[in-house]
């Protein structure tokens, strides 16, 4: 695994397998994966890391996690559960 800083793109690559790009996968504005002809990742680009990287979902994300932080890098995780809620409607009941 090896990790790539671009400090004024705000932006970093990690390598995680010496294999030809054969299609990405966005997972949200920060966060893309690559992946080789076999459908295995083989890097992961992260944009605006200085606020920190959401590693949730990423592949290999304890690794990755432990990558950031020793580039000083914060690493966070951010669940499904923890994202804010829409606002329900006045009078709408949660089930």
């Amino acid at each position: 695994m090896e990790l790539t800083h671009d400090a004024d793109a705000d932006a970093l690559y990690i390598r995680l397998r010496d294999v030809p790009y054969a299609f990405g996968q966005m997972l949200d504005l920060d966060r893309n994966i690559d992946f080789g002809a076999d459908e295995q990742p083989i890097g992961i680009e992260l944009l605006g890391v200085s606020h920190g990287v959401n590693v949730a979902g990423l592949p290999e994300a304890d690794e990755v996690a432990r990558l950031l932080a020793e580039n000083n890098i914060v690493p966070t995780i951010l669940l499904a559960k923890d994202k804010p809620s829409k606002p329900r409607p006045t009078g709408a009941v949660a089930r």
